[in-house]
């Protein structure tokens, strides 16, 4: 019985341990200072990930592993003040950035460039104001704030982001936006600009001074998923605001720009909502017969049939002509 029970305990002990070590969390420090910056990164992940950099304050992380092992979440927590600095993350890990108090300048290229094409959350410490700008952009930066991954804004502080070369903030897949306050203060380009979705589900965002688009939302492959459940592996072009407020003003292109659809279910818009474009209106073709004679019935990647009088946006379709059927992309 006694050894039953020790047996018992013994797989309990493991479970636990197991089920601690995958969700830990570390946690790498870097605190600005002028011209030079302290970073302090946990012995137990020094396997994973690297400071090239020093003490300078362009700082340089690599995230890359010499084991098969995955070592959790890894928060990267941003704090202090440099006018002539960066931070530059690669990787392959999931991560978060909590900005704690940071004013970081770079008048060379990105304040911020993420190359980590996993979920980057961005995530602003409560009741504090974080401040980012650039300067002359290089051949790889696309913003002041430049991620590779999908991007996620949250938490209960500020974040003002500045882009004087480029677009304010970059993101090569989805961006959303949930309780923060998020301030794009000036744009040469786009406020934000992203691939797959943007989402807009609480918290404040304001844009101000885009000589572009306030918001373009980009497919990132040739052919739309469309609108997936959770907006699991969603590559749409939509724009979707749920919640939160979202005010727009002095730009000089569109408010929202789509390659996808525009939807709105909710929340404060401080902006006219006429001056938007999605995919709708640049449609090119209408549904026809083919010349056989045959009916041709039009449906889309969802199932739903198109109407035969419809103008088809652009996208991919189901064309159905007797016992045959064929995909056609509209561009």
């Amino acid at each position: 019985m006694k050894k039953i029970l020790y047996t018992l305990a013994a797989l309990l002990f493991c479970t636990v341990a197991s089920a601690d070590n995958s969700t830990k969390t570390y946690t790498v420090t870097v605190a600005y200072d002028g011209t030079k910056a302290v970073v302090s990164i946990p012995e137990a992940i020094t396997d994973y990930v690297s400071c090239p950099s020093g003490e300078s304050s362009h700082v340089k992380l690599l995230q890359t592993s010499t084991t098969e092992k995955n070592p959790g979440e890894i928060i990267y927590s941003l704090s202090g003040q440099s006018d002539n600095g960066e931070f530059y993350l690669t990787g392959e890990y999931k991560a978060t950035l909590l900005l704690n108090g940071l004013t970081l300048a770079n008048p060379d290229s990105s304040a911020v460039h993420i190359k980590d094409g996993k979920r980057i959350k961005v995530s602003m410490a409560a009741n504090t104001v974080n401040t980012l700008s650039d300067g002359m952009a290089d051949s790889t930066s696309k913003g002041c704030f430049h991620s590779k991954g999908h991007t996620e804004f949250a938490g209960k502080g500020t974040l003002n982001v500045s882009g004087n070369f480029s677009h304010a903030i970059y993101s090569k897949e989805y961006v959303e936006v949930k309780n923060c306050t998020l301030n794009i203060t000036s744009a040469k380009k786009d406020g934000i600009h992203c691939q797959e979705y943007f989402l807009m589900s609480s918290g404040v965002l304001t844009i101000k001074g885009a000589e572009d688009d306030a918001i373009q939302v980009e497919l990132k492959d040739s052919v739309s998923t469309g609108q997936t459940k959770d907006h699991e592996d969603e590559d749409s072009g939509n724009f979707y605001m749920n919640g939160g407020t979202v005010t727009i003003s002095e730009i000089g292109g569109y408010c929202v720009k789509a390659d996808g659809s525009i939807m709105f279910s909710g929340g404060t818009r401080n902006f006219d909502t006429n001056n938007i474009k999605d995919h709708a209106t640049t449609a090119i073709r209408g549904i026809v017969n083919s010349q056989s004679g045959n009916r041709q019935y039009y449906y889309d990647l969802n199932g739903r049939r198109m109407s035969n009088d419809a103008v088809l946006p652009r996208g991919i379709y189901i064309v159905k002509e007797g016992d045959k059927a064929r995909k056609i992309m509209v561009k």
